[in-house]
């Protein structure tokens, strides 16, 4: 992790935390164990299905554990060819006074409907072509070439909430609203229906009073341009959804089309921070991929060249800060927490030097084994924090790591996760997240600040998910409370299970084995109801 500081008057100044660590710099990876099964296909369950309580499951615990990621696929004898691009899959592990009970649907979105009508891939994702129409004949495919590609609402990446309500997301313009108990799809919503973008992100960033901030892209004859979304509370009616939608501030990429790729942004109390990384869209590849058979991934490049740049924007205002925040190279997909304290901005987060690293996830690259995969795993190094103003309004940042050399071992952290609803924009000590010594995370960790201190879970052949902290009642210190992980088990069958771990000392309270198999997923959240 990195961490860069530059004091100033009026603005704070930005501090910017790196996890992502290359192996090639400190360790080599040898031997991996292939986990081809980890994103194998699976049937849903849409009835509860009892689990196996080892240990002890803490009674206040009540509410639902939701999940979201890919579990299907192939379609027909077409395969997917990216993880990004199964069809979603919707997980409840509902915990009720020490028991707990799992139930999964498949998102009943356009595309799932779709492909499992004409048993084929009708809609392309974001790795993968649609299957041509084998009842057109050959002129008719090669019109079809020319037609706009139909985007997908294949919202497989997470649960998020807009005015108490859940949805699931992915990050073009739909989302869709769903039941967290039956997990049945109630509504589709476009995001371009309330607002002028054509996509959001499947990482919002939720305010105490139920204010929520999101970013999506627009497009027009001037170039792409980054949009802050601003959401407002509460609904005026029970069938709303983004009604109240408005776009705080427009910030114009500086590649007009090229614009960056980015899976989230930063938020403390008065800022949202909007990093723009060099990954770059090639928006002309991206438009003529249907013409030249090509998927989105095909338009999705590193420019190493660039700069990454911070931008800073007022949440009240709307206003984007004169002052440019310049750091070497990098890609960010997660951010840990940002505040504000003594006049700086720090902002911590998930890194890596390498930009590429987003191309193996290729479903062929997670069913290797040996030396190929081996040769798939690499992560990155990082170094010490410094500032340097080098023009009136620009200043050039290096990082600080916030762990110590321990981390090593693990490959670096991924998927952090803080207690977020008391401690999301303000000052923290603690954040979790999945070591990865894989392509998928194979341990827990638990990160103290204070003196970089670290504990983990682990065991053999395990490999947990993202981890969500659930604070216990009356909690008075930040890690009172447990955190819960999915732990898939690829090498026995329909044995996964829920794990939950004291926060505090990480030691394992209990788990909730499950009698079906569960591909890896990508995020989750607590959904805390009253006593069941």
């Amino acid at each position: 992790m990195d961490t860069i500081t530059h004091q100033q008057s009026n603005i704070p100044a930005l501090t910017n935390s790196k996890s992502r660590q290359n192996i090639d710099h400190f360790t080599d990876v040898h031997g991996l164990p292939c986990i081809e099964k980890i994103v194998r296909s699976v049937e849903d369950n849409p009835n509860p299905i009892s689990t196996v309580i080892t240990g002890k499951i803490p009674e206040w615990i009540n509410g639902r554990f939701l999940r979201n990621g890919p579990g299907k696929f192939e379609i027909g004898n077409h395969k997917f060819n990216h993880w990004f691009d199964g069809m979603a899959l919707l997980h409840q592990f509902k915990i009720s006074n020490g028991q707990v009970t799992y139930k999964s649907r498949f998102l009943s979105s356009d595309s799932y409907k779709a492909n499992k009508e004409h048993n084929r891939i009708t809609v392309s994702e974001f790795g993968t072509v649609k299957i041509p129409d084998p009842c057109k004949n050959l002129f008719q495919r090669f019109l079809s070439r020319f037609e706009l590609p139909k985007t997908t609402d294949n919202a497989n990446v997470s649960f998020v909430t807009y005015k108490g309500d859940y949805y699931v997301s992915t990050e073009t313009n739909v989302m869709h609203k769903v039941d967290p108990e039956t997990l049945e799809t109630t509504k589709k919503v476009d995001w371009s229906k309330f607002i002028a973008v054509n996509g959001a992100t499947a990482h919002p960033h939720t305010e105490p009073d139920g204010t929520t901030y999101n970013m999506g892209n627009s497009y027009s004859a001037k170039g792409a341009t980054y949009n802050i979304i601003r959401v407002p509370p509460t609904k005026k009616t029970a069938e709303e959804t983004l009604e109240g939608a408005t776009v705080l501030c427009s910030i114009p990429s500086v590649d007009k089309s090229k614009p960056s790729y980015y899976h989230s942004f930063a938020m403390s109390e008065n800022y949202v921070v909007f990093i723009e990384q060099p990954i770059k869209m090639d928006l002309l590849k991206i438009v003529t991929g249907k013409l030249r058979g090509k998927s989105i991934s095909d338009g999705i490049f590193w420019d190493p060249k660039r700069d990454t740049i911070f931008h800073l924007i007022h949440k009240h205002t709307g206003k984007l800060s004169s002052i440019k925040y310049l750091a070497k190279p990098l890609l960010t997909l997660h951010q840990i927490n940002a505040y504000e304290e003594d006049g700086f901005l720090i902002l911590d987060m998930c890194a890596s030097d390498d930009g590429k690293a987003i191309n193996n996830y290729n479903i062929q690259n997670l069913r290797k084994s040996g030396e190929d995969l081996d040769e798939v795993s690499r992560l990155k190094k990082n170094r010490a924090a410094t500032s340097i103003r080098t023009a009136k309004k620009t200043v050039f940042c290096t990082h600080e790591d916030l762990h110590g050399e321990d981390l090593h071992q693990y490959g670096g952290l991924e998927f952090p996760q803080i207690h977020y609803d008391k401690y999301n924009t303000h000052p923290y000590r603690y954040f979790y997240g999945c070591g990865f010594r894989h392509l998928v995370g194979d341990t827990l960790i638990k990160m103290d600040l204070h003196g970089k201190h670290m504990k983990v879970w682990e065991q053999p052949g395990l490999y947990p998910s993202e981890p969500v902290f659930v604070p216990s009642p009356n909690a008075t210190e930040e890690d009172d409370g447990v955190v819960m992980s999915v732990v898939i088990t690829p090498n026995k069958d329909k044995s996964t299970f829920l794990l939950v771990l004291d926060a505090k000392t990480f030691e394992e309270l209990g788990r909730a084995a499950v009698p079906v198999n569960i591909p890896y997923g990508f995020h989750g959240t607590f959904n805390a109801t009253p006593e069941m």
